[in-house]
């Protein structure tokens, strides 16, 4: 089933939420792999131990990862996205856990048409929560999306 939203069908103020993932400590010691940060308060529970948070910490771009894949499985923009334009004001207000339970709370801010048949502007916040519902992290990302008008184009 296609709940594909094209640039005609958002409305500012439009929100949507994604399910919940459980961070693992797999998660962690692929996205140490993947990125190179072996980091201290990432990899060694000795040191970690020894910070003000007491236990390890899952890297903060990991966060932004498990974001823009949770918007992804929402579904709304599986065949009308076109391209993320910009991540900005991201802030990492909370750390991330292992064992923390994350979801996704995405908002349309406003859009812009701009002068392409074909695509236009959507501006968006995207926020992290956790399983209490306290927000972990927080920014503004946005991306061209593509007008109804102009899928035939595509």
């Amino acid at each position: 089933m296609d709940n594909s939203l094209y640039f005609e069908d958002l409305k500012t103020g439009e929100a949507f939420e994604s399910t919940g993932r459980t961070i693992t400590e797999t998660d962690m010691t692929m996205f140490s792999m993947l990125s190179g940060d072996w980091n201290p308060v990432h990899c060694d529970q000795e040191f970690a131990s020894k910070t003000r948070y007491g236990e390890r910490l899952v890297h903060g771009a990991f966060g932004i990862a498990i974001a823009t894949g949770m918007m992804h499985t929402l579904g709304v923009f599986e065949k009308s996205a076109v391209a993320m334009m910009s991540i900005s004001e991201w802030k990492f207000v909370k750390p991330i856990t292992i064992g923390m339970t994350l979801r996704l709370k995405l908002s349309i801010l406003d859009f812009e048409e701009g002068t392409s048949k074909r695509v236009g502007r959507v501006n968006r916040r995207l926020q992290l929560v956790n399983q209490h519902d306290e927000v972990v992290q927080d920014g503004i990302s946005d991306m061209l999306i593509l007008k109804r008008s102009g899928i035939s184009e595509s």
